[in-house]
């Protein structure tokens, strides 16, 4: 007796299709699983054996053999003990092979027999879609996800027994057949207007979301600099549906979907300053996505930049550049978008006074050595580079307030539209995402900022890196105001934006 039952194994944000085999014959009674599986999956034998007794199904006595094919892909997790179960029912004859054959099956068994929810059902839904499914059957929690796909019948079950009766038509269980309205809520963003003063910052801001370039706020404490980031996603468009689905995978796959449908805010992710590589990139014992990839599509805060590890921040230069990371483990190497804007702030000393001497008593070894913890290269990642400085007691005073945030998302949006018509049909669709070979087709200068760029480049002593990314800020202003070309006081302004760095990194201290 054979029986047959499909499932999905996710690999990164994709998912790979996995046949449940089950073979039951006659002999010295065991019951075996094969198929390079990890430990969490091997021990399904014993949840699904004694689920199934405590379900009322009582097996005779024989050599059941269980075999996860394609047996070269490594199965983790505890989802594949549902599809266990059904093909070892339909060995037995308790549903009929016709009912499973166009279904996908995904859910872990508790020993009464009853379901308990699993990460990556999303992925596999979208596996399913593309494999032609008509039925879905997941643990209850996880159906909203499932069903967001909208391609098939998704039911949402407790039990194994449930399962059962909705194969033999028994059921009284509906399913999902449009998919649902209800999203995952996100919590209240900050808005603009709380925010006195630090009108350059604001405007820097704008600027890196219009065009997700990466920011770098360096300034003393009390000024703002993490209260104008936490205000980042409130100006960011709301995301496409492409953008929502491959979000929500990457959350579906570290289990943070929480059973509802699609993520449509830009995230935002602050790890404090002693969170390790492996929680920053992603890895693990099972390769889950990371922080900078949980941050895909919305921005990465690192507050007390100097403070984190620099062998742990070091691994975000590639991602930066690349937009992905690659998480390579014993068996297993996923790919995971990282997307997002990386959005730093820092003191300029150890105390965070400097260059204020007033204040500051730090040497000029001891500056030397805090600002050191960041290194050339990661600098060069950013696009954007401004100083906070303290708020006037004018500005805390008036009843004044603040442009919004509504009307600051306006205006990135618009830019935002500006771009992806720009680079339809294009592997990139914001302007800090160009390719150094495209920039030069992208970036149009006027006569005057042709000049202006020369003459920076020579007097800065710029590197090629360093360049790029004043022209891809450039062009993004251009953007905003809603120019084709860019022109002087476009390289202008963000050569403003570099001041920092210089004064800070490249000037002479004391």
């Amino acid at each position: 007796m054979l029986g047959k039952v499909y499932s999905a194994a996710v690999l990164g944000i994709e998912a790979e299709m996995i046949t449940a085999e089950v073979d039951v014959k006659d002999g010295l009674p065991c019951f075996s699983m094969v198929g390079a599986l990890a430990c969490e999956t091997r021990e399904a034998k014993e949840r699904v054996r004694i689920a199934l007794e405590n379900s009322g199904y009582r097996l005779p006595v024989k050599r059941i053999t269980v075999n996860l094919s394609p047996a070269d892909i490594k199965k983790e997790g505890t989802a594949f003990d549902l599809s266990i179960a059904i093909a070892i029912l339909a060995a037995f004859g308790y549903v009929s092979e016709k009912s499973v054959e166009n279904s996908m099956f995904m859910g872990e068994l508790c020993l009464d027999g009853t379901m308990n929810p699993v990460s990556g059902v999303l992925p596999a839904s979208c596996l399913a879609k593309d494999k032609g499914f008509t039925q879905v059957f997941v643990p209850r929690e996880n159906a909203g996800e499932a069903s967001a796909i909208g391609a098939f019948f998704v039911y949402g079950v407790t039990s194994l027994r449930e399962v059962v009766e909705i194969l033999n038509g028994n059921g009284d269980i509906l399913p999902y057949t449009e998919p649902p309205t209800e999203h995952v809520k996100e919590e209240p963003v900050p808005d603009f207007s709380d925010v006195q003063g630090q009108v350059m910052a604001r405007r820097a801001l704008e600027i890196a979301a219009a065009g997700r370039h990466n920011v770098l706020m360096i300034g003393p404490p009390g000024t703002g600099k993490t209260m104008l980031a936490k205000r980042i996603p409130g100006i960011l468009p709301e995301l496409s549906y492409e953008e929502s689905l491959e979000l929500s995978k990457i959350y579906s796959v570290a289990g943070r979907l929480k059973g509802k449908c699609l993520m449509k805010k830009p995230p935002f992710q602050a790890p404090h300053h002693t969170v390790t590589q492996s929680a920053l990139a992603g890895g693990g014992r099972r390769a889950t996505p990371g922080l900078i990839s949980l941050a895909h599509n919305g921005v990465l805060f690192l507050d007390e930049f100097p403070e984190f590890r620099r062998e742990t921040i070091e691994v975000l230069r590639q991602p930066l550049e690349e937009k992905k990371i690659t998480v390579a483990r014993y068996g297993a190497v996923c790919e995971y978008p990282a997307g997002g804007m990386l959005v730093a702030a820092m003191n300029p000393c150890a105390c965070g006074y400097y260059p204020d001497r007033s204040k500051c008593n730090c040497s000029y070894t001891q500056i030397k050595r805090y600002l050191g913890k960041i290194s050339r290269p990661l600098m060069e990642r950013f696009d954007l580079c401004l100083e906070v400085g303290p708020v006037r007691f004018g500005d805390l005073k008036t009843d004044k307030k603040n442009e919004n945030s509504e009307r600051i998302r306006k205006r990135v949006e618009a830019a935002v539209l500006r771009q992806k018509e720009r680079y339809y049909g294009k592997p990139f669709s914001y302007n800090s995402e160009l390719p150094g070979a495209e920039v030069k087709q992208y970036c149009l200068l006027t006569d005057e900022a042709k000049e202006c760029m020369e003459k920076a480049f020579e007097r800065l002593d710029l590197s090629a890196r360093t360049y790029h990314r004043i022209l891809k800020t450039a062009r993004t202003i251009a953007d905003l105001e809603g120019n084709d070309r860019i022109e002087k006081g476009h390289v202008g302004e963000a050569l403003s934006y570099r001041e920092p760095d210089r004064k800070f990194w490249g000037g002479e201290q004391g």
